[in-house]
């Protein structure tokens, strides 16, 4: 807590805040949602008595944990499940005098919670490697068959357009071929930044042949418009200028992950993208250690993603929960759509195998803090990230742990915010976040104000609800490493 910021953090007792929404209305549906559903369904399929007693007392806990929380009671030690990070917990929570749930800081308490139904499933015998989350988070993949399709479609042509050994490449050098790349790769941002809230005629412009398609969507223009700060071209010439520099040495990238699902396919489609384009030589993923914020990546969803591509047919074929469209959903796939999941499955497995795509969770990722404190917690991690051209933070909770979840006035400079990892700190970070959360810095004087005051903005209570509803996005990028030569 000593390396935090000095500006107060977000707290679930105001009630201009999202922080409040989400403990009082968010957090007691989370805690009784769709998983608690999924536990009573394989605890009804378990044969084993053990195993059904502590599918029955998962269930008892979160419901304990929803009273304890609706009824404001204090927030109490998290048990010893024999991990590291406990202490964390329980020594941060000492120190906040033990808080009730409507007078905690928003994000230790959200983490918190999360930790809790870790621990809750950790303490069992039969379920400790169980993610209470897991089902729903492949469900929503396979309801997203009709992105992942148009996706797998364009990656191939894409890779195949990259491969020097085709002869439309001989002019990768140009001028033309540059502004190609570029625009390519900032639509390949773009789609992961938006996941699968992307506009699917976005998608159509993942190729090298049709520029002017690309600058001509209008899609592309309205999300863009929704894009408040956008430093992806200082991201793009960083690393094209690395490749310069390095040729074939080796150019590593990290991506910290958010969430699992579609969202990940399209994060594979962009470290894909990357290997590819030899805009990197190395992409290291960070997942989560355990089941996260509902759906967040764990090194099993890695798995289970590459498992339903390795037979899309069955995965695909198979009616799709709670979804109106099952029956078109669950139509047998084509033979061009078969080709298309095979070549990238072949790709990322290949990938995987050279050890060019590493997957590398870490406890840090699930403390309780900010980022602030990754210099001092986790000097290893801190060093390894040095090592990268850029550290890409996927989504609302990295940029609130970037920031430390703290009312910074939103024209803060974007490295003032994220302290440690900003100047002199050697670490080259880009944060790719739609809006979500309270907290936003980098924004041009007056823009809060102006959005405040549109309908819903939250001009009028106080809030700033522009930014709870994933409509804005910001892309911020700092250059560590220059301000460290400096």
């Amino acid at each position: 807590m000593e390396h935090d910021p000095k500006t107060p953090p977000y707290h679930t007792s105001d009630k201009t805040s999202f922080a409040y929404v989400s403990a009082r209305d968010r957090w007691p549906v989370i805690l009784v949602g769709r998983h608690v559903h999924d536990v009573h369904r394989a605890t009804s399929g378990a044969s084993d008595e053990k195993a059904i007693a502590e599918g029955k007392h998962i269930v008892s806990e979160l419901a304990k944990l929803k009273y304890e929380l609706q009824h404001d009671r204090a927030l109490s030690p998290i048990p010893d499940d024999g991990c590291e990070d406990i202490d964390a917990y329980n020594v941060e929570l000492a120190r906040l005098e033990t808080p009730r749930w409507f007078n905690v800081p928003w994000l230790y308490s959200e983490c918190y919670m999360y930790r809790r139904i870790s621990s809750i499933v950790a303490l069992t015998q039969r379920w400790k490697s169980y993610d209470v989350f897991g089902r729903q988070k492949m469900s929503t993949f396979r309801s997203s068959r009709p992105a992942v399709l148009e996706l797998a479609a364009r990656y191939k042509e894409l890779v195949q357009q990259l491969d020097p050994d085709r002869s439309e490449n001989s002019e990768r050098n140009s001028d033309k071929a540059t502004e190609t790349e570029k625009l390519v790769f900032k639509e390949i941002f773009e789609t992961c930044l938006w996941g699968n809230a992307t506009d699917l005629s976005l998608l159509t412009s993942l190729s090298y042949n049709d520029i002017q398609k690309l600058q001509g969507s209008q899609a592309r223009k309205d999300a863009e418009k929704n894009i408040l700060v956008d430093d992806l071209d200082a991201a793009y010439d960083t690393l094209k200028e690395a490749r310069k520099i390095g040729g074939s040495s080796e150019r590593r990238m990290d991506i910290v992950l958010d969430n699992a699902g579609f969202e990940l396919f399209v994060d594979l489609i962009l470290a894909g993208y990357l290997l590819a384009a030899g805009l990197a030589t190395t992409v290291v993923l960070h997942p989560k250690s355990i089941p996260w914020f509902v759906s967040d990546v764990i090194p099993a969803d890695f798995s289970a993603l590459l498992n339903a591509l390795a037979d899309p047919q069955a995965f695909y074929s198979a009616p799709a929960e709670n979804n109106p469209n099952a029956e078109t959903q669950s139509q047998p796939l084509g033979e061009a759509e078969l080709d298309n999941l095979g070549f990238l499955f072949r790709h990322w497995s290949q990938y995987h195998g050279d050890g060019r795509l590493i997957i590398r969770p870490n406890r840090f990722w699930t403390l309780p803090g900010g980022y602030w404190r990754l210099s001092e917690m986790d000097t290893q991690l801190f060093d390894e990230l040095k090592e990268s051209e850029l550290v890409v933070f996927k989504g609302d909770l990295n940029y609130r742990k970037l920031t430390g979840d703290v009312m910074w006035d939103p024209t803060t400079p974007f490295p003032a915010a994220i302290g440690p990892l900003g100047h002199g700190s050697n670490i080259r970070s880009l944060a790719l976040r739609t809006c979500k959360a309270d907290v936003v810095v980098g924004l041009p004087p007056g823009l809060d104000e102006k959005l405040r005051a549109t309908d819903g903005g939250g001009d009028a209570s106080g809030s700033r609800k522009w930014a709870w509803s994933g409509k804005w996005a910001v892309v911020q990028f700092y250059d560590g490493k220059q301000s460290s030569r400096q």
